[in-house]
C-alpha cells in the first residue's frame, strides 16, 4: 500500500490541480488575513470558505481522480498486489496531497503575517484540523461513489448531491425542526445531529474557539456547554476521526469485492 501511496501522492503533487488548490488558498489566506483588521474576522471569513469548498473540492476532485486512473488500477490488479492496498493507497494518496495544499496555502501567510506568537494561533490550528479532516472524510465518500459506481456521469452527479446535502439541506432540515420543535426540550437532539453531520461539527467548533456564541442565543449556550470544554472537544476529534475510520473500512471491504 505505501508504494500505491508513494506513487499517488508524488503524481498528484505534479499535477497542475494541486497547484492550482495550494494557490487559491495561499491568495484567499493573503487577502484576508492582510485586508481583515479584527484577526477573528478573518479566521471566520476562512472558515466560511474552507466549509463549502473543501468538501466540494475533496468529492469533485476524488471522483474525478478515479475515474482518470482507472486503466492504472486495472494494470495494477494483474500484479500480485491485494486491492484494498491499491485503493487504499490511492486515497491516501489523494488526501494527503490535498491536505498539504490547503494546510501550506493557509498556514504560509499565517506565518509571514507573524501570528506564531498570536492568542489566535490555537483557532487557526483548530481551523486547519478541521479542514483536514473534511478532506479525509469527503475524499473516502468520493471513493466510495466511484466503487459504486461504473457511470462517471453517475459518479460526479452522486458527489454533487452528497455534498448538497450535507452542507445545505442537511442544516436547512435542522433548522426548521428546530423552529417547529422549539416549545420540547431538544438538547440532546441538537447536539446528536450536529455530530452526525462533519460539517456542522468543524463549523460549531472553530465558532465556540473564537467566543462568538453570544450571536447563536440559546442554541449557543448549548454547543457552548458542551462542546467548548476540553472534554466536548476530545469527543468532537474523536467523532470526526470515526467519520473518517468507517468510510476508510468501507472502501477496504468494497474494494475487496470489486469486479472489474
Amino acid at each position: 500500500m505505501l508504494k500505491v501511496l508513494k506513487y499517488s501522492f508524488y503524481d498528484l503533487m505534479r499535477s497542475r490541480w494541486s497547484y492550482v488548490y495550494f494557490v487559491f488558498y495561499l491568495a484567499l489566506g493573503f487577502l484576508l488575513l492582510f485586508l481583515n483588521n479584527d484577526l477573528s474576522s478573518g479566521i471566520i471569513t476562512i472558515m466560511n470558505v474552507i466549509i463549502m469548498l473543501v468538501p466540494l473540492i475533496s468529492t469533485i476532485f476524488g471522483v474525478m481522480y478515479y475515474y482518470d486512473s482507472r486503466e492504472f488500477i486495472e494494470l495494477l490488479l494483474a500484479q500480485p498486489i491485494k486491492r484494498s492496498n491499491i485503493f487504499l493507497g490511492q486515497y491516501f494518496g489523494l488526501s494527503l496531497s490535498l491536505t498539504i495544499s490547503l494546510v501550506l496555502g493557509l498556514g504560509i501567510p499565517f506565518l509571514i503575517y507573524g501570528l506564531v506568537d498570536s492568542t489566535e494561533i490555537m483557532n487557526f490550528i483548530l481551523l486547519l484540523v478541521s479542514g483536514s479532516f473534511l478532506t479525509l472524510i469527503f475524499t473516502a465518500f468520493a471513493y466510495l461513489i466511484a466503487l459504486y459506481n461504473e457511470n462517471k456521469i453517475k459518479g460526479f452527479g452522486y458527489a454533487i448531491i452528497l455534498w448538497l446535502l450535507m452542507s445545505v439541506i442537511y442544516d436547512g432540515i435542522f433548522l426548521l425542526s428546530l423552529v417547529v420543535f422549539k416549545d420540547y426540550p431538544l438538547e440532546s437532539i441538537t447536539l446528536s445531529a450536529t455530530m452526525l453531520n462533519p460539517i456542522d461539527l468543524c463549523r460549531i467548533l472553530v465558532l465556540l474557539q473564537l467566543d462568538i456564541t453570544a450571536l447563536l442565543g440559546y442554541t449557543g449556550a448549548v454547543f457552548k456547554s458542551f462542546f467548548g470544554t476540553s472534554k466536548g472537544l476530545i469527543l468532537s476529534l474523536a467523532t470526526l476521526l470515526i467519520w473518517v475510520v468507517i468510510p476508510v473500512i468501507w472502501i477496504k471491504i468494497k474494494s475487496a469485492k470489486k469486479d472489474f
